[in-house]
């Protein structure tokens, strides 16, 4: 049956079918869905882990037990997933083992433009690189065939694109894998120096292998043009963008497989055409691989190596026309809209607090990270997941004051928490506020430790923020409702005087939560407003200035109470009070 299915979809479907019983990942745009999609399968355990590192563990013990598993994960998680990335290459696995990567050219949701295809030649294993939604599905489901062939693990590479565009898929029927019996064996895989040594000869001889799969296997193919007077070698979303700007007009080589490369049709590729022009996006891999073997060609030079291509921009480099002359206006200006926190977000109010406590507030990955945008302007630094509390450590021994750290509850969960063990243990001053807001919010509502519930939706272990810090050395725990602007003041105020280090953990659920009930919305008495714009320092979005006065956009308002407590005149009352 063929449907239109976006390519994390297919993914998902392409584990299902392929017999896969177990995945574990921690949600990252552009990656998240394709773990959501898989926990509708039952046949499938699946799992939120806390980070990426757990995840990529737990599938390898699925692995080893004889279940192929998967993991995956957006680039930057991979980072996270480094450690037991490079040594689980060294020691193979037992039953298949895939491990999907999404990267983010663009970057649309990501602090970096990191390219992933690095780690596979670093960590020397194979990755494949879907360019639609069909071949997500297929190459899914065949990178456990080449899993268990050559006993490795095979990264799937998505993209942004890939990951959230539609194409027709045509699915087929779930092949389920026998479990494959666990052998002891210590040499293969306890990783101590004297049995890792041995295993890298293994690890050398299987990609010379795999170089041999990648020159005859369909995955990398020629598709034929009729001018031989340049060839593109390309891969993923690119081939698609070189299609649509030049049709059959020259030979491609799609890779398919981008690691390790088919050196030898490459050659061969090359010799048949005149000019050899390389099209990806970020970094010039399969360029410097080509220089690597010595042929001549072009790519970086012509499409640098910033963001995203475009057909456009493939036509517009190679001096050619698209086959249908359509062009994009790129001169349109599509008005921007600031990004900022939703109505009633509950972090509105603590990020308020903290800016007019005037204080030094180091950031984390979240949504709360647009704490940083005006008018609230109250985070001067994001590094990465986690940094925030080891950042505050550190920022406080070198002689730093008057610091905070905020971090989300998952984030925290994923890895927070050895930060804070940290400043506990080496004894820092300064405060570590945790915006628990109920959910992981950046990636879409997906679970974790601290929510006592599952990625179904079921009751699940519920890790209790408030001990786990007592439990981990602080005396000072406090819990502040971010609704309440006095408390929390107060609470900052106090905490940044102590003489010891501390943590709060502003408390209040996501206001987008489905369950979560609001107040009736507010409106402005314009007859006590004096258009002091006071209220909107607050950046909500359900505020604005109308005839110099403020107006409340009641689609909007949650009747969260935050910009009442800001007014001096009480020009705010709630719609609630109107049928009275």
């Amino acid at each position: 049956m063929k449907q239109l299915m976006q390519g994390n979809t297919a993914a998902a479907r392409g584990l299902y079918e392929a017999g896969c019983s177990f995945a574990s990942s921690y949600p990252g745009t552009p990656s998240t869905e394709i773990t959501e999609e898989i926990a509708k399968y039952d046949e499938i355990y699946s799992e939120w882990a806390p980070n990426e590192k757990v995840a990529m563990e737990a599938a390898f013990g699925a692995s080893l037990a004889g279940k192929r598993s998967f993991c995956g994960m957006k680039h930057v998680g991979l980072n996270v997933a480094a450690d037991p990335l490079f040594t689980v290459s060294y020691t193979g696995v037992n039953a298949g083992m895939v491990i999907c990567v999404a990267d983010d050219a663009g970057m649309h949701s990501s602090q970096n433009e990191q390219d992933s295809r690095h780690y596979a030649r670093a960590a020397k294993l194979p990755m494949l690189e879907p360019s639609d939604s069909q071949e997500a599905l297929d190459f899914f489901r065949r990178a456990y065939d080449i899993s268990e062939e050559y006993d490795c693990p095979v990264i799937v590479k998505m993209c942004t694109r890939i990951a959230h565009s539609q194409s027709l898929v045509e699915t087929g029927e779930r092949k389920e894998a026998p479990a494959r019996p666990y052998v002891k064996d210590i040499a293969k895989y306890v990783m101590m120096p004297g049995n890792a040594i041995k295993r890298h000869p293994v690890v050398e001889e299987r990609m010379r292998r795999l170089q041999d799969f990648a020159e005859v296997s369909d995955i990398n193919r020629v598709e034929n043009g009729t001018d031989q007077s340049a060839g593109i070698i390309t891969s993923s979303t690119c081939y698609q963008y070189v299609k649509e700007a030049l049709g059959d007009k020259y030979p491609v080589l799609k890779l398919g497989m981008i690691w390790p490369m088919p050196d030898r049709k490459i050659r061969e590729f090359a010799g048949t055409v005149g000019r050899v022009v390389i099209v990806e996006e970020l970094d010039g891999f399969i360029e410097e691989h080509c220089r690597a073997l010595g042929l001549r060609c072009e790519g970086k030079s012509l499409f640098g190596c910033l963001g995203e291509l475009s057909q456009n921009v493939i036509a517009e480099k190679l001096g050619l026309a698209t086959p249908s002359g359509l062009k994009l206006d790129d001169s349109v200006k599509i008005p921007a809209r600031p990004p900022m926190m939703c109505a009633g977000c509950p972090h509105r109010g603590l990020f308020f607090t903290l800016n007019q406590a005037g204080c030094t507030v180091l950031g984390d990955i979240g949504c709360y990270t647009l704490g940083a945008v005006a008018p609230l302007s109250a985070m001067e630094m994001t590094l990465c997941m986690g940094a925030s509390v080891s950042a505050l450590h550190g920022f406080s021994k070198a002689g730093g004051k008057n610091v905070v750290a905020v971090i989300g509850d998952s984030t925290f969960m994923h890895s927070g928490m050895t930060g804070l063990a940290n400043i506990a243990y080496n004894q820092s001053k300064g405060v570590v506020i945790i915006l628990d807001n109920s959910i992981t919010g950046m990636t879409g509502h997906q679970q974790n430790p601290t929510t006592g519930l599952n990625i179904k939706g079921d009751p699940a272990g519920k890790i209790d923020l408030e001990s786990l810090c007592r439990a981990m050395g602080f005396e000072r725990v406090r819990v502040v409702d971010p609704y309440n602007l006095k408390e929390c003041a107060d609470a900052v105020k106090e905490e940044l005087a102590a003489d010891e280090p501390s943590v709060i953990i502003s408390r209040r659920p996501c206001a987008l939560l489905k369950y979560v009930k609001h107040n009736p919305p507010l409106k402005v008495d314009g007859t006590k407003c004096v258009g002091c714009k006071s209220c909107m320092k607050i950046g909500c979005p359900a505020l604005s200035m109308k005839g110099g006065k403020a107006h409340v956009d009641a689609t909007l308002c949650v009747g969260c109470g935050v910009c009442e407590q800001r007014c001096r005149f009480g020009a705010f009352v709630s719609t609630a009070k109107e049928g009275e």
